[in-house]
């Protein structure tokens, strides 16, 4: 069989798989801090007994597009995001710090600070804990005061405050699980300059137009590999035909 099949093969399944990061994108884009995923596709030269005379493609995850999104106000103090350059740390599934962009935080019925979906958020030692409280406030810097039951509403007290970092995004990957990772040595310190704006979440980055305009295009990509494959196809069909003949 012609190895034209193999290589107009790969190219469709690596379209599908294009496909598949782009329609995630657009599956997030009401998702509040999403950052869109980057796709490309490259020629993988494949080598054997003669010439690499043929490539098979390949569909890959580059990066991912830390522009930050816009700001929508919800009027909830304890929905945060991040104004400007940074990060607010989390801390994930697995007991890694991980990092976020914007939060709908929420205390538990064990007065740990947690995000909308469940990861308790760092302080200055490990993830807060909120005493007993009527109201809490969280201040620019990432102050965390309450006003302790049964104080007077001019009495608060300072708990505990955010751990913001600010650090290289080159050195900032996108996990699976949609968090944002730290992959150089060493921890990220906290850096005072990062400023929180409350009542506020970051919206997703994602374009929905160019999304769907990059679907469109590799869709019609796929449709020209399935056509290579017929094309194939016909030739083997018509080199056994002459085989018959002869």
């Amino acid at each position: 069989m012609d190895k034209m099949l193999y290589v107009s093969m790969t190219g469709a399944h690596q379209n599908t798989l294009a496909q598949r990061a782009h329609a995630n994108n657009l599956a997030n884009v009401s998702t509040t801090g999403f950052r869109r995923d980057f796709e490309q596709a490259r020629s993988m030269p494949i080598f054997g007994d003669g010439y690499p005379a043929r490539v098979y493609a390949m569909s890959e995850r580059p990066g991912t597009d830390f522009t930050p999104g816009t700001l929508q106000e919800t009027g909830r103090d304890l929905d945060v995001a991040i104004g400007g350059q940074g990060w607010l740390a989390v801390q994930a599934a697995d007991g890694s710090e991980a990092y976020v962009r914007t939060a709908s935080l929420n205390v538990d019925a064990l007065g740990v600070l947690r995000t909308g979906n469940g990861l308790p958020v760092m302080g200055n030692a490990g993830p807060i804990a909120i005493p007993p409280e009527q109201k809490i406030e969280i201040g620019q810097d990432g102050t965390i005061s309450i006003r302790a039951l049964g104080e007077a509403p001019s009495v608060l007290a300072e708990v505990d405050r955010l751990k913001l970092v600010n650090p290289d995004l080159k050195q900032m990957e996108k996990g699976t699980d949609g968090l944002i990772r730290f992959k150089g040595d060493g921890a990220v310190e906290a850096d005072a300059t990062v400023q929180i704006t409350s009542g506020f979440l970051e919206s997703s980055n994602v374009n929905a137009v160019t999304e769907m305009t990059a679907m469109l295009s590799l869709s019609r990509q796929f449709e020209l590999q399935v056509k290579m494959m017929r094309t194939a196809e016909d030739n083997a069909a018509s080199m056994a035909r002459l085989l018959q003949m002869t």
